[in-house]
């Protein structure tokens, strides 16, 4: 299937963004806090023309679902959501858009905590831009993402996946300031590479625990009379606080901390201590990873040339993340994964893709 056949016409455009892989800043970037992304080679495509009929029309080929907008005032379920909110934040912002035909093929995987929400955003965003050759900048397509998911997908998300797949590329690091929007690009640490492990165990950030951490950090940092908790350094300041807050608080604060130190500049195996006590705090503090995530994450810290493991993304669930020893991501991705197969699981390398090395 092709945009030809489902509307009769040849796309006037398209534009591409990729999925991304948090190397450390989990659950920090609406708190304020500080990120640590990189893209992963994985991405969304959305081509688009102008419709005829007055009317918005949506397709998916990875689901084969066409949705129709015949009511504007009315946001649809599932992928439509995201697009129908990238229309509507372009005209809350002041512009108009025509009546559009939308396209979208993606090798994101969903569900697997790898932004493939926020791929499918911004290039929706990049695709209206270039048809309708609107003002827009990188940062304000993030900016313009982030407010389509809460607004019209319900997700209480940070800046950090829109920023991600806006600005991050897979070759270096993202270094992000959530609350500033400063940024930086680092190089990997040296002698190392990455390895994304879907764990076969998907999850909705919407009707996850996702919303309720957010409201539990923010009940903690009225607590603590700051702002956000970004604005605790010393995490022995959260340890009056009632529990659940209390452990929520010391992962948001511990973990600004971990990505800060990162920035910094360490070495290898500093950096995967920092992704293994990552993992522990997501675990223990913030309760958001699962049996299979801990299975697959243990796995691929006991393998010989990995410094270190974590889930990635916002957890109860999708994929885990390892920094490795440069060269053989191949033969430790395929080790951790026959290993966890083994284990009764069905996991997918996302990182290296087959055919890199």
């Amino acid at each position: 299937m092709n945009f030809q056949k489902i509307f009769d016409k040849p796309p006037e455009t398209e534009a591409s963004a990729p999925g991304r892989v948090n190397l450390l800043g989990e659950h920090t970037d609406y708190n304020d806090g500080f990120v640590l992304p990189t893209a992963i080679p994985q991405s969304t495509t959305v081509q688009l023309g102008l419709s005829t009929d007055g009317h918005h029309h949506f397709y998916s080929e990875n689901l084969d679902e066409q949705v129709d907008i015949l009511d504007s005032n009315h946001t649809p379920s599932g992928f439509a959501s995201y697009i129908f909110g990238c229309i509507h934040v372009l005209e809350q912002a002041g512009y108009t858009i025509s009546s559009l035909n939308v396209y979208v093929t993606s090798s994101v995987p969903m569900g697997s905590g790898l932004s493939s929400s926020a791929a499918l955003e911004v290039s929706t965003l990049r695709a209206v831009r270039q048809l309708l050759n609107l003002p827009i900048n990188d940062v304000e397509i993030a900016q313009l993402a982030q407010k389509a998911e809460i607004h019209y997908a319900g997700v209480q998300c940070g800046i950090m996946d829109q920023m991600a797949s806006s600005l991050a590329d897979t070759e270096h690091m993202l270094f992000l300031d959530t609350r500033t929007l400063e940024r930086r690009v680092l190089p990997f640490p040296s002698g190392a590479e990455i390895v994304v492990i879907d764990s076969g165990v998907p999850r909705t950030l919407a009707s996850s625990g996702y919303n309720q951490r957010r409201s539990e950090c923010e009940a903690a940092a009225r607590s603590l009379e700051v702002k956000a908790l970004r604005d605790i350094t010393d995490a022995r300041i959260v340890e009056d606080l009632p529990e659940p807050l209390r452990r929520r608080a010391r992962h948001v604060v511990t973990e600004d901390n971990r990505v800060l130190e990162a920035v910094r500049g360490v070495s290898s195996e500093r950096f995967g201590e920092l992704m293994n006590a990552s993992h522990a705090s997501l675990r223990d503090d913030y309760e958001v990873s699962v049996p299979a995530l801990d299975i697959l994450v243990e796995i691929l810290q006991k393998t010989a040339g990995v410094f270190g493991a974590r889930l990635t993304g916002a957890g109860f669930g999708g994929a885990c993340v390892a920094l490795v020893a440069a060269g053989k991501g191949r033969a430790i991705a395929n080790h951790a994964l026959e290993a966890y197969n083994q284990a009764g699981y069905t996991g997918q390398i996302l990182v290296p893709e087959t055919g890199d090395k």
